[in-house]
């Protein structure tokens, strides 16, 4: 019977936190992406791509969410940038309060850029804010056209579509114009990119996206 409630009171509570640590990037114009995608869609690796083509004097940082491992914090490590693991034993999402906890290990010095990547599920993510400027979810062509429909909470409220591993489409009967069309008809303003960190399809654009948000983000007033 006090389910609903409870939920209620958690997901007020994490508004909160998101609210205060919002105001904190805004303050220090850091501009904060979370990554959000099923299992295997090649999230990581993407990320790996963009921590290798970023200026090294820009100031990144990674905080990637697992349940159990921190393979993905490794992985990511060796491109010289701090990340941080959460790991989140069992729980399906980061919340603002692990991100919140995780900063207090570093240094309160600016960052130009947070990239948070979520734990990989397409639903419980969607519900908890994490101070981002914006969520971008990343769908790959090994997967259904029709993600967007059975998922619509990740698309309705991401800013970006990634549609990755564009290098297997010979291969895999996925429907480019047809997931565009299932993304849009759930938001109609979302932006979609295509890429492949095979063979590099993509990438700049992918990177040119993030290079013109980072300067909407230093150019903003702080509130």
């Amino acid at each position: 019977m006090e389910r609903v409630p409870l939920e209620k009171k958690v997901l007020s509570e994490n508004d909160r936190i998101a609210g205060e640590l919002r105001q904190r990037f805004s303050e220090q114009h850091t501009f904060v992406m979370n990554c959000i995608s099923s299992p295997g869609s090649g999230k990581t690796m993407l990320l790996e791509r963009t921590l290798e083509a970023l200026p090294k004097d820009l100031r990144v940082a990674v905080l990637t969410g697992d349940i159990q491992t921190d393979n993905d914090a490794r992985r990511l490590a060796r491109y010289s940038f701090p990340v941080q693991q959460i790991t989140t034993a069992g729980c399906c999402h980061l919340d603002a309060r692990m991100i919140e906890k995780a900063l207090a290990n570093w240094s309160r010095d600016p960052l130009d850029l947070l990239l948070i990547e979520n734990v990989g599920n397409l639903v419980c993510p969607t519900s908890y804010d994490l101070g981002e400027a914006c969520k971008v979810v990343i769908l790959s062509v090994t997967e259904g056209a029709d993600k967007p429909l059975k998922y619509p909470g990740a698309f309705f409220k991401s800013k970006l579509m990634v549609l990755n591993k564009t290098d297997l489409l010979p291969y895999v009967p996925f429907k480019l114009e047809e997931a565009r069309a299932n993304a849009r008809s759930i938001n109609p303003e979302i932006d979609i990119i295509e890429t492949s960190c095979t063979s590099g399809e993509g990438l700049d654009t992918w990177l040119a996206w993030i290079d013109a948000h980072l300067h909407l983000a230093t150019a903003a007033p702080s509130r």
